[in-house]
């Protein structure tokens, strides 16, 4: 994450949802919260990830990648997405 200072305000865990709607989920989280707060996702990696991150970074949010200490096996990926204004 960008610091100490950026704690996510919502978090969701969209292991096994499929794409697209994982994206959809994430994008209408994201449009509950103010410009600058964070949203957490978690999901399955490959595809998915690489599917959300782009479209919301399109979009116009910052994203970040963070390990998932609890899974390990690298099956899922959290991303920490910065809603932009």
């Amino acid at each position: 994450m960008s610091g100490p200072a950026a704690q996510p305000s919502y978090c969701l865990d969209l292991r096994g949802t499929p794409c697209p709607l994982n994206f959809i989920r994430s994008k209408l989280a994201l449009e509950t919260l103010e410009p600058g707060q964070w949203l957490q996702v978690e999901l399955d990696a490959g595809e998915p990830e690489r599917l959300v991150a782009a479209g919301l970074r399109e979009a116009g949010h910052r994203v970040e990648l963070e390990p998932m200490a609890a899974t390990g096996d690298g099956s899922a990926v959290r991303l920490l997405i910065r809603r932009g204004g």
